[in-house]
């Protein structure tokens, strides 16, 4: 039997002990976010539709985003046990300088559409944190406003190269003379991908106010406050801001690009030239020959062929046809420390986050990128000691198991005969 007594007063008054309310209501909601789904949640609340879909929101059905985020989750883990990790090094050197965590900011347009403090916020983050920061072609601070918001820090360009071929260079000039490290020279962008959620929302830079629009404001006046009584969203690197993003993106794209460009812009570009949007070995291996620092595997998180290949998937034999001494880095549907680690172990050198610090900036400006990269530097430490390393240069293939749902046909037929 159980033995029951009166309840000691002075053992309830331990327990009554109420933790004291915070007032700030963007740090409370921001306190509130555990991971990087929490943050988007927030960030669906508070955005309006035509905004919030333009990030979230991927090319056509949307089945490259949604691969790409599931073979993440489809990781096994195999731990090391007894293999004591009380502190861990979450440190890289990555093309030439250091990184305090195995992931950077990458360039994303628009972005203050989003929140109206963007690239600002990112970069200041950024700066904050010890990681680098990507400044896109069609982002809405300018090179030098970027600089200033990141000083000391590491800032790289990526670069896209357009019809009037003399903008890419002049840009690219500005870059390099503003002391940008790095220059992501991107080639998955041919013509604009069909983004069917901004044709569906009639979205347009700058946003047009229409029924709907006022009707999905009235639940978000911060926003609209924000985006009102702050200077005009305008792309800073181009003149030109009329049009959907479709339009604006094909008038800037240019089909014809090829390595001729990649020789012109290797001269006119004094630091590190990295190839982003990579989709297959061969290239990965032409690149590597053609003398570039670096690639990024990507499908452009999405945005451009929808069923392209997926980037983390691809990564294992795109290590082993470049060897070791390549830099290899990788975007598109990281969403958690753990998608960053398993990358890592898989040969990676280095990770991009877009939509991930998209989330935070709507969520809460820049502290909200400060907490997206909280988040993602709590789970990639956690991970690392639970798998019993203490550096990222201990992590290992065999750390991890690639789940597999999407098999080849050709393979599984093969793999059939075999038995």
């Amino acid at each position: 039997m159980v033995q029951r007594q009166l309840p000691n007063p002075a053992e309830l008054l331990e327990l009554m002990k109420f933790k004291k309310p915070e007032l700030d209501g963007r740090k409370r909601r921001l306190d509130a976010a555990l991971t990087i789904d929490d943050l988007r949640s927030i960030a669906k609340r508070r955005t309006p539709k035509a905004a919030f879909d333009y990030t979230d929101g991927a090319a056509e059905g949307e089945l490259s985003l949604t691969r790409a985020r599931q073979a993440f989750q489809d990781v096994e883990f195999h731990p090391g046990i007894l293999r004591p990790a009380p502190t861990v090094d979450t440190s890289v050197d990555i093309l030439g300088g250091p990184s305090a965590l195995p992931f950077g900011i990458a360039p994303t347009g628009f972005t203050r559409l989003m929140q109206t403090e963007g690239e600002v916020a990112g970069a200041g983050a950024a700066a904050a944190a010890g990681i680098p920061f990507t400044l896109s072609t069609l982002g809405t601070t300018s090179i030098e406003g970027v600089k200033a918001a990141n000083p000391q820090g590491r800032n790289w360009f990526q670069l896209y190269v357009m019809r009037d071929r003399e903008i890419s260079y002049e840009l690219t000039r500005r870059a390099a003379a503003a002391g940008f490290d790095t220059l992501q020279f991107t080639v998955d962008t041919p013509v604009a991908g069909a983004r069917l959620r901004d044709k569906r929302n009639g979205f347009s830079i700058p946003p047009q106010l229409t029924l709907g629009t006022i009707i999905n404001a009235i639940p978000r006046p911060w926003w609209w406050f924000d985006f009102l009584t702050t200077p005009k969203l305008e792309f800073a690197s181009l003149s030109t801001t009329g049009g959907t993003v479709g339009e604006l993106l094909d008038a800037a794209m240019d089909p014809t690009i090829s390595y001729d460009d990649l020789a012109v812009i290797r001269d006119i570009w004094p630091g590190k030239l990295v190839i982003k949007g990579v989709q297959n070995v061969e290239d990965s291996v032409r690149l590597r020959d053609a003398g570039v620092d670096g690639i990024v595997l990507s499908n452009h998180g999405g945005r451009q062929l929808d069923r392209a290949p997926i980037p983390f998937h691809l990564l294992p034999e795109v290590r082993k046809a470049v060897g070791d001494d390549f830099t290899v880095m990788i975007d598109t549907g990281i969403m958690n420390g753990a998608d960053i680690v398993a990358a890592v172990a898989l040969g990676a050198d280095f990770t991009l986050i877009g939509r991930a610090y998209l989330y935070g900036l709507m969520a809460g400006g820049r502290q909200g990128v400060d907490r997206t990269i909280t988040i993602l530097r709590g789970e990639i430490e956690r991970t690392m000691r639970l798998l019993g390393v203490s550096s990222l240069a201990e992590l290992e293939p065999g750390h991890v198991t690639q789940l597999t749902r999407l098999v080849p046909v050709l393979r599984a037929a093969t793999e059939a005969v075999v038995r």
